[in-house]
């Protein structure tokens, strides 16, 4: 069999780690969050790959053989954070403890010295792997040599092999120093041919296949422009691939012997584990037991005993065995990841040590039914297993916790995770996805009964086996109310949403198609007049020519390929000339037409002509709730022909309406009640418009003699106050001079002083503590806030001032809706909650639970939270979701 090397860029590695993890620190206060990280992706890679040979590379420096040719070499790489610098000792006491050597040498890079040991292996036939963030490896692939590039988090890797390389980029390896040659790299400073990018440099090198091919052909290349920049910078570009050219050739020998990996020994790995507080690890690797050599083999961890369950008779036997009084755990495992159609392919149940697996020709057995919608359950994400137990036909009353909810509440920043990442950083057995399914999950249908059961068997133990570990870590931080109360519950109601759905007449999002398409066809017209000639609308390098060659407009912006026509860049020529409104108002109209005409008819359910979307509810890191597939959240209402599409959603049946109730200013209100403004508190508190009122302070005149523009401004800078806004933002915002935009902010904070005490206060308790929180104890972890890059450190003072108002504001509404839910359910009404849109709640409502209606739902929403100022909810009723507004 061939041997595998395991070659990691530490560099690259513990980068990854330290801004996949939260700032943490032991009681000695040095900072572990890079070590902890990289640490978890050392044993995933050691159980996974399980290598015959090991080693760890890093950069000797910052000064290199190419700085000899080229001074300038990641010139414009910012100095790394003294808190992850610091933890490289650390980390290479770690990787010391674990028995595998480093390599550094002065004058070369980890990328030489691991492609020189590359192809030391190759000569070997030793099969390598290269672990890195870096494309630059990508050279170095070939038929024993893949890359293993690191992506999201801590554990997500992508393999990339020669057939990958050719399917991603439709290059051989070795033509990679060919695209940096061309297009260069800005991470590495390395300059290329201007105005050439990656798709430009692609479409070059499919034709030429070669940088210097490339060079020798220019008078074959269409475009002027294009010749004339390679023309002139031919050396520039032989001196970027000589930059990004791997040498590996470095005069270093990989040691084979000391290279050689046959496990760990606790007893050394233990007590470092100890110092940096790697509780969790300790656990995991089992380092409480002295003196073994251990290889923690992801084969023996994932292996769970379980029974399979084919029939009536055996799982009568195995429910006989459940303990009925105490809760138990449950996974439900589909052909995909759409749980609202999908296959339901089998049950796993988890108590203790009883694990058993039902097959799908036994889902309709009545006892396991019976059971399932009796017991108490611990499950991975609630409002998709009880989703599925409506499809089954029974309804999980008593779900008692959920996972997913649990880690989302722990940590936010860091909660888009699969069950097996959440075992795996508790040390719990559970199979990856991957493991069983291969990389494409739609196979799931062609793995073998073994392998499903296997996997399923997995899941509910680790459930079962995580909910002791997550509930002391969620009552450690005081967020089990937040738990119980709020989230857990919301994904009940959330999945009763969800099957429910919105009814969509596509004959009306047909007839507002067919009027978009008119609009843009005569606005199309327009631009073509306004032009003095026809040119592709959609291309930006056409209208750029357009604006700045023909029509004279001030270029503002530029990029690689030419000049900028983003949004930004057009709204801020508008009043230059008026084919600039045109192409903006194109431009709105072609997205509607495609995104939300186009995109909405094609995902109304056939059966039921009603749109299902799906609600997120633990994404976000504020709490809010987001809708995807489609996100009906997004519709846009800025102009009157995506508020039109809105007259498409009606009620599932004649002569019921559509009830709209919108917290009115509720994050300010917030913001009142969080800072304790005076003012603040005493407009909302007398009923004063907000905006008026602001005006009134910030210019000195009396509240009637405000104007539209004062008003206009003064919410401006209140929204934006709430957002952590710089004078340079408001600026942009409202189109004036930067310093009068200072001046503004600076009379603002001078009449509402409670709102520049928060401001300030804020930020220092998220500099000491590390996180901040909402009213109900929702924390959100800001890492980057004692960072000393200033653009990271800055938006985590903005996070820290905003998220307690917008986390608060989605804490709130959520709470609302637990509330309305359970009301309506006890009052029996035949009313129902459809869609929640930010601060917005839809329902349908027959005709005669209207007086109710109008009455209960903001009675509840308005008092569901007690603040220093009253929430204000407008209500309203239409035939469809445009009139409801």
């Amino acid at each position: 069999m061939t041997k595998k090397l395991l070659l990691i860029d530490g560099n690259s590695v513990a980068n990854r780690a330290f801004y996949a993890l939260p700032m943490l620190s032991n009681k000695q206060g040095v900072y572990t969050n890079a070590a902890l990280g990289f640490t978890m992706m050392l044993l995933k890679l050691l159980e996974d790959e399980q290598p015959d040979y090991i080693a760890c590379i890093f950069d000797a420096g910052k000064k290199t053989f190419r700085h000899d040719t080229y001074k300038d070499y990641k010139g414009k790489r910012e100095k790394t954070p003294h808190e992850l610098s610091g933890q490289f000792p650390i980390i290479k006491s770690i990787i010391d403890a674990f028995d595998i050597p480093t390599y550094e040498l002065a004058n070369y890079e980890a990328d030489d010295i691991m492609g020189t040991f590359a192809q030391q292996a190759k000569a070997e036939q030793v099969k390598t792997a290269l672990v890195s963030g870096d494309k630059d490896t990508f050279q170095l692939i070939n038929d024993l040599t893949v890359v293993y590039m690191t992506k999201k988090g801590i554990s997500d890797m992508e393999v990339i092999d020669a057939a990958a390389l050719m399917e991603k980029y439709n290059l051989k390896p070795t033509q990679m120093v060919d695209l940096k040659g061309l297009m260069g790299d800005s991470s590495d400073n390395i300059p290329g041919v201007p105005g050439v990018g990656e798709k430009t440099a692609l479409k070059l090198l499919h034709e030429y296949d070669s940088l210097e091919n490339v060079l020798e052909n220019i008078d074959n290349i269409s475009g002027n422009k294009l010749k004339e920049r390679l023309t002139d910078n031919k050396e520039q570009a032989i001196l970027s691939k000589q930059l990004a050219t791997i040498n590996t050739n470095v005069p270093l020998s990989i040691d084979w012997e000391k290279a050689s990996y046959e496990g760990y020994q606790k007893e050394k790995v233990r007590p470092l584990f100890e110092e940096l507080e790697f509780k969790q690890l300790i656990d995991r690797l089992g380092l409480d037991i002295d003196g073994e050599r251990g290889t923690d083999n992801i084969a023996d961890r994932q292996k769970i005993e379980f029974t399979e369950i084919t029939s009536a008779q055996a799982l009568e036997a195995s429910l006989s065995a459940i303990n009925q009084s105490c809760p138990v755990a449950i996974y439900i495992e589909t052909s995909g990841t759409n749980y609202h159609t999908d296959e339901i392919l089998a049950i796993a149940i988890a108590q203790k040590d009883i694990n058993f697996v039902c097959d799908k020709q036994i889902l309709d057995d009545k006892n396991l039914l019976k059971l399932i919608e009796q017991a108490t359950l611990y499950v991975y994400d609630a409002k998709r297993t009880y989703y599925l137990g409506k499809r089954l036909g029974i309804s999980m009353s008593k779900i008692k916790t959920d996972i997913m909810l649990m880690n989302y509440l722990i940590d936010p920043t860091n909660s888009d995770k699969e069950l097996a990442e959440i075992a795996n950083a508790y040390g719990v057995k559970s199979a990856t996805e991957e493991t069983v399914y291969g990389k494409n999950r739609k196979d799931i249908t062609k793995i073998s009964k073994e392998q499903l059961f296997s996997y399923v068997a997995t899941k509910a133990n680790a459930v079962n086996s995580l909910v002791a570990n997550l509930e002391a870590k969620l009552m450690e931080n005081f967020l089990d109310s937040l738990l119980y109360d709020i989230e857990l519950p919301l994904s009940l109601v959330l999945a009763d949403m969800e099957r429910q759905g919105i009814n969509v007449d596509s004959n009306i999002l047909e007839n507002i198609g067919d009027e978009l398409t008119e609009k843009i066809t005569t606005i199309t017209q327009e631009i073509y007049e306004l032009a003095g000639e026809e040119f592709n609308i959609n291309s930006p390098k056409q209208m750029g020519v357009i604006l700045f060659d023909k029509l004279g407009l001030p270029p503002i912006k530029k990029t690689k390929t030419g000049y900028s026509t983003s949004a930004d860049v057009l709204e801020k020529l508008a009043n230059q000339h008026p084919i600039v409104d045109n192409i903006l108002l194109h431009r709105q109209l072609v997205k509607l037409q495609s995104t939300y005409i186009e995109g909405l008819l094609k995902v109304i359910n056939k059966d039921t002509n009603k749109i299902h979307t799906y609600y997120n509810q633990a994404l976000t890191a504020t709490g809010r709730l987001s809708s995807t597939e489609p996100n009906l959240q997004n519709i846009p209402i800025r102009l009157e022909e995506g508020r039109k599409i809105r007259k498409a959603f009606i009620p599932a049946k004649s002569g019921w309406k559509l009830l709209a109730a919108d917290y009115s200013q509720i994050e300010l209100r917030i913001l009142a009640h969080i800072a304790q403004d005076e003012n603040l508190i005493e407009a909302f508190q007398q009923g004063i418009d907000i905006h008026t009122k602001t005006a009134s302070d910030v210019f000195g005149v009396a509240l009637d003699e405000v104007t539209s523009l004062m008003r206009r401004q003064a919410k401006a800078v209140n929204f934006g106050i709430v957002y952590g806004i710089s004078d340079y933002g408001l600026s942009q915002n409202l189109n004036i001079a930067r310093k009068e935009a200072k001046e503004f902010i600076e009379l603002y904070f001078k009449h509402f002083q409670g709102v520049h005490d928060y401001m300030t206060k804020i930020v220092k308790v998220a500099k000491k503590q590390g996180y901040v929180q909402t009213i109900l104890q929702r924390r959100r972890y800001l890492p980057e806030i004692n960072s000393s890059n200033f653009n990271l450190r800055s938006f985590a003072e903005r996070t820290a001032m905003n998220t307690p108002i917008q986390g608060t504001a989605a804490d709130i509404i959520k709470l609302a809706m637990v509330k309305l839910a359970e009301e309506i359910k006890q009052r029996k009404l035949d009313s129902r909650m459809l869609l929640q849109v930010h601060d917005e709640l839809i329902f349908e409502v027959p005709e005669h639970e209207l007086e109710i209606m109008t009455k209960l739902v903001p009675e509840i929403m308005e008092n569901c939270t007690k603040l220093s100022v009253p929430l204000q909810v407008d209500v309203s009723i239409g035939d469809n979701w445009y009139d409801a507004k």
